[in-house]
């Protein structure tokens, strides 16, 4: 019998992204901007005769600005505004509404999808408050929250709170600025609801109202003139899935990824990076099906480009499980040297343990790192003078004493034993501690590359893996 086919998929995929899907419609094709302007000429069209000046609508009179003038639907003009951005050009719609900064390039995004707890933000304006924007339905960067559904606009609006999208373009745009680069517009949003399953939330209220999302995002980069581009798609869902299988929340998390990949086709927007960072639980939850979920999703993601930029033992979070406004920063600075290290063609590898075998009475650990690795010394997490190791299933009382890098392989770490430890053994890393206080998950550990500075590092990922030899 012969294979059926699917509904919908891939015919032709570049590098970039998809070129020729296929769905229920038809042919869904995405050119390159080359491609259309290469279309443009061969029209041919005809020069248009000048336009008469446009009269200017009213601009708000305490503004300090200057030279305005019409340019279509909207007023240019140059100003002295509060924000990082300082002195430069802006506009505003002749229909009223928000200030924006003037900017070169596509409306660039960085949308997010999760549970609850990613539905929060930090107080406050961005530090480049016209240039971080969110859809202008008075709803913010935080999303509907699975609430209704959003509304269709084509408008933006500065943001009143900081989700860790926000904070991820906000850290972006002062690196250009710090570089001297352009500084281009932002548009970021969370949508969040309250399913129980991975599988629930890639067919939930959250996933439409993300659909709704790229469309105006697309909306309002065509009223202002110039393309769209979303630099990643941040997932944040681990612990609120109740499906109690790590396979089926991996399994769940791969359909998502899919289910939004094809919502922006439709859209034509090119494939996504999915940023994440690996949740190690809250200072009572240690262990679960969901947090062993990850194992299996970070090296099983499908096709999809899943980047994993820290483990969650690098944020502060409150007594509750959700991130301060601290650790929605350090999460926020963390994604963003991810993202930028992706995108600019290189690659973004937190040290993973991948074999832990025995070496006499010690243990010795194989990691994949993308740098030489350190215990840090200033333990920074709390992690205690083990670094977040311990044993598990061990029959004879054996104990880790030390913990170091392999002198003779820097991508290697040796745990010093009391003796040889007997029984069904496994390793752990940053998993199923003690439940414990204070600002950071009980899952913790002081393993990391020897990369970045005190705030951008590459923390290892969290482990559990059964002793061999």
């Amino acid at each position: 019998m012969a294979e059926k086919i699917p509904p919908e998929g891939v015919i032709i995929r570049a590098e970039n992204g998809d070129v020729i899907r296929y769905d229920e419609t038809g042919l869904l094709l995405r050119l390159s901007d080359k491609v259309i302007a290469d279309i443009a000429a061969r029209l041919e069209l005809k020069p248009q005769a000048p336009a008469e000046a446009l009269p200017l609508p009213d601009l708000p009179d305490d503004l300090d600005l200057w030279a305005p003038r019409r340019e279509g639907d909207w007023v240019v003009f140059q100003a002295n505004m509060v924000g990082a951005d300082g002195p430069r050009g802006y506009r505003r719609h002749v229909s009223g509404g928000a200030i924006l900064a003037e900017a070169r390039g596509p409306l660039l995004a960085i949308l997010g999808i999760g549970g609850a707890r990613a539905g929060l933000g930090s107080p406050g304006p961005a530090r480049f408050r016209w240039h971080v924007l969110a859809p202008a339905d008075d709803i913010g960067a935080v999303g509907m929250g699975g609430e209704g559904e959003a509304v269709a606009t084509d408008a933006l609006e500065p943001l009143r709170e900081l989700t860790v999208e926000a904070l991820i373009a906000d850290e972006i745009l002062a690196r250009r600025r710090a570089a001297h680069q352009s500084l281009p517009l932002v548009f970021a949003r969370a949508e969040t609801d309250m399913s129980a399953t991975a599988h629930d939330l890639g067919s939930g209220a959250a996933v439409a109202n993300l659909d709704r999302a790229f469309a105006n995002l697309v909306a309002a980069a065509g009223r202002l003139g110039v393309g769209a581009r979303v630099l990643a798609v941040v997932l944040d869902y681990a612990l609120e899935d109740l499906s109690g299988d790590p396979v089926a929340y991996r399994d769940g998390m791969i359909a998502l990824m899919e289910r939004i990949t094809r919502g922006m086709a439709k859209q034509g927007l090119a494939r996504p990076i999915f940023l994440t960072a690996f949740d190690c639980g809250t200072q009572s939850v240690t262990r679960g099906p969901a947090l062993e979920g990850q194992w299996e999703l970070s090296w099983n993601h499908g096709d999809h480009q899943l980047v994993f930029a820290a483990p969650s033992y690098a944020f502060r979070m409150d007594d509750t499980g959700r991130l301060t406004d601290e650790g929605r920063a350090e999460k926020a600075l963390l994604l963003a040297e991810a993202l930028l290290a992706v995108q600019g063609g290189g690659k973004w590898r937190c040290p993973v343990i991948q074999l832990a075998e025995r070496s006499g009475a010690d243990i010795r650990l194989i990691c994949e790192a993308q740098d030489a690795l350190v215990i840090d010394a200033d333990d920074p997490f709390g992690a205690g003078p083990l670094a977040g190791f311990a044993l598990e299933g061990v029959t004879n009382g054996a104990t880790i004493t030390s913990v170091a890098v392999d002198p003779s392989d820097a991508k290697a770490v040796v745990l010093t034993c009391s003796r040889r430890p007997e029984g069904e053994v496994f390793v752990t890393y940053a998993h199923a501690a003690a439940p414990g206080d204070g600002p950071w998950p009980a899952n913790r550990g002081a393993l990391r590359g020897d990369f970045g500075d005190g705030a951008v590092r590459r923390w290892a990922l969290p482990a559990r893996l059964r002793l061999t030899g």
